[in-house]
């Protein structure tokens, strides 16, 4: 099989929704796409690989190789590596963390095989493109969600509980300061806690709230970087016998988890954060055929509150 050569060039330019590229395009080459996905541990990862693999069984001609680098940054440099040994056409990679996985993307670019980042970034620009959904429009929408249910501009009120995602990810601190940018100059708007990780797990999460129950008694509202943390700071709550009174929002929107816990009341909001799996190997087939990519594509997101989620769920065959 012959890969086709990755130039020093790309298209520079940024797309603002997900690109309309057809699923079923026909490509005339045989091609062997390797994944290196960070864990399976995360319910969005595993759907994720749910959209990749449906994507990719979409095409006769793509051979698709998913390795799970169960949590770490070394297990994830050799997956690529070992990629870049099989000669693969293509490398998609959601790395764990963005300096750790920097300089082995560096090396698959320096193999001639093009890289497509999806969902977290690297430092480097030595890929083709990244593909994502945009961590700073959800956490200005989430802040602006959470201001008006503490009572809204220059009147909000209450105490609250921010459980971050992994501190060594760029997505955590885009989520987490447009939030903070909501609350600046609400004197009535106190923050608990100092930067306390929750390593995107539910078990971490209730943890950390545990912990906060016994130190504050006041506790408003938890924000919780994605879900799975937001419902196992409400599980945390509810043991305590505390959960009516304390208001949680989260990140992600599956319809399996934050849009049913939505839907029953456990959360007040989530917002969605599509995974890139299928657009990602769209656009990676795209470009082997031939065609010029853009620089980025970003995936859209979209606020699920009581209003809604019902109706997202019977969308989804869930209800």
């Amino acid at each position: 099989m012959e890969r086709r050569t990755f130039g020093k060039t790309v298209l520079a330019a940024s797309l603002l929704a997900s690109t309309a590229l057809t699923a079923t395009a026909a490509f005339a080459e045989d091609y062997v796409i390797g994944f290196s996905q960070v864990t399976t541990v995360e319910p969005w990862r595993v759907q994720f690989n749910k959209d990749l693999r449906a994507e990719a069984d979409m095409h006769d001609n793509v051979k698709l190789l998913i390795s799970d680098a169960n949590d770490r940054t070394e297990k994830q440099v050799a997956d690529v590596e070992n990629f870049i040994r099989q000669e693969v056409d293509a490398i998609l990679i959601s790395p764990k963390e963005s300096a750790g996985l920097t300089g082995v993307v560096e090396q698959a670019t320096a193999a001639g095989i093009p890289v497509f980042v999806l969902d977290r970034n690297v430092d480097t620009d030595k890929f083709v493109q990244w593909v994502g959904g945009n961590n700073t429009l959800i956490g200005e929408a989430a802040g602006a969600y959470a201001l008006e249910l503490l009572g809204g501009k220059g009147k909000a009120q209450g105490n609250i509980v921010e459980i971050f995602g992994g501190l060594g990810v760029q997505a955590t601190f885009e989520r987490s300061d447009p939030f903070h940018a909501a609350f600046e100059g609400e004197e009535g708007v106190t923050f608990l806690l100092d930067r306390q990780s929750g390593d995107w797990k539910q078990d971490q999460a209730y943890d950390i709230m545990s912990t906060a129950l016994r130190n504050y008694e006041d506790i408003d509202m938890v924000y919780g970087h994605n879900d799975p943390m937001a419902y196992g700071a409400y599980l945390a709550a509810k043991d305590a016998g505390r959960a009516d009174d304390i208001i949680f929002i989260g990140v992600d929107g599956l319809p399996g988890e934050g849009v049913t816990w939505v839907a029953n009341g456990e959360l007040a909001a989530t917002f969605l954060y599509p995974t890139p799996g299928a657009e990602g190997l769209r656009q990676a087939l795209a470009y082997l055929a031939g065609e010029e990519v853009p620089r980025e594509v970003v995936l859209g997101t979209e606020a699920i509150t009581p209003e809604n989620a019902e109706a997202i769920l019977v969308r989804n065959g869930l209800r």
